[in-house]
């Protein structure tokens, strides 16, 4: 590691602000929507609603790991965050913290939340949570990501894998419907994280990562994107074919899927970044509604 990388932490840094950066390390947004997954899959591993100790013990569990990823994530990349415009404030980017405060802080939060796991939820939770730590953290960071333009699609399995865990800490077991969900967020991700690539492909360039953009083209991935969001949209009617849901959750699905399909294809055809960034930022809201409507069908569709 660069001595510039992994400079002394200043010693004039305040206590509040040093906990700030430690908390920027997990990544909140990012953490925030996979544990939103991950108690949509425990609500809907039930007819009824879940034991809250045990939901409890497994939301804050699989956040701690999660956060534990992030900050692992930040100290393999802190080269590549620091050339990049989105990611060179992060502490570890900018020499705030050193690697051994990083990674101790990353081990920390690892055990805790692999513990609370283990013990207060179910073992096959923590074994599924550790898998997707190291699925993210070190197969994907540092095996794909530097190595092939395929690496969102590959790595993408671990990124999916938040409403399994919901769905095992509340079950025991993991059941079809949550694989159906599995499978929604994997296609999901490419799409999503490639519309951000578009119009930061400099970024990427400049870091040396071979991002599709990158390597073929932006014509090539804005094809790609719509193709995903295509093949999105046919999997999002799975929860309705399987009879995991009904109407509501039907109509949610329709809709969204339109739109996102419509975002691509104005990518696809007229593309401008500002397009790009509106397609990022509508992915995000198309997951997280679309995971709200099943949650809406599965305790309301019995009603109707």
């Amino acid at each position: 590691m660069s001595d510039t990388l992994a400079r002394p932490i200043p010693v004039t840094a305040s206590l509040p602000s040093r906990w700030r950066q430690f908390y920027v390390l997990t990544k909140p947004r990012v953490v925030q929507l996979i544990v939103f997954c991950a108690v949509i899959g425990m609500l809907l591993a039930e007819p009824g609603l879940p034991d809250w100790k045990i939901a409890l013990a497994a939301t804050v569990g699989i956040w701690l790991v999660a956060a534990a990823a992030a900050a692992f994530n930040c100290v393999v990349e802190q080269r590549i965050d620091a050339k990049m415009a989105r990611t060179a404030w992060r502490p570890t980017a900018k020499g705030q913290l050193t690697n051994t405060h990083t990674l101790t802080f990353s081990a920390v939060l690892c055990v805790a939340g692999s513990a609370l796991l283990y013990f207060a939820v179910n073992p096959l939770t923590m074994w599924l949570t550790f898998a997707t730590f190291v699925g993210y953290a070190v197969i994907y960071t540092v095996v794909l990501k530097p190595l092939t333009p395929q690496n969102i699609v590959i790595g993408g399995a671990s990124g999916a894998m938040p409403p399994v865990l919901g769905w095992a800490a509340v079950r025991g077991d993991v059941g079809a419907e949550a694989m159906i969900l599995c499978l929604i967020i994997f296609l999901w991700t490419p799409p999503h994280f490639w519309a951000l690539a578009l119009y930061r492909a400099e970024d990427y360039r400049k870091a040396g990562l071979p991002m599709l953009p990158v390597t073929h083209g932006a014509e090539f991935t804005r094809l790609h994107v719509f193709l995903y969001t295509l093949v999105l949209f046919a999997a999002t009617l799975l929860p309705f074919i399987s009879g995991m849901s009904g109407v509501i959750y039907l109509v949610a699905a329709v809709l969204l899927g339109l739109g996102f399909s419509g975002y691509a294809w104005k990518l696809w055809r007229t593309y401008s970044d500002a397009l790009a960034r509106k397609t990022f930022r509508f992915s995000i809201i198309h997951l997280m509604l679309l995971f709200a409507a099943l949650l809406v069908d599965h305790y309301l569709g019995p009603l109707l």
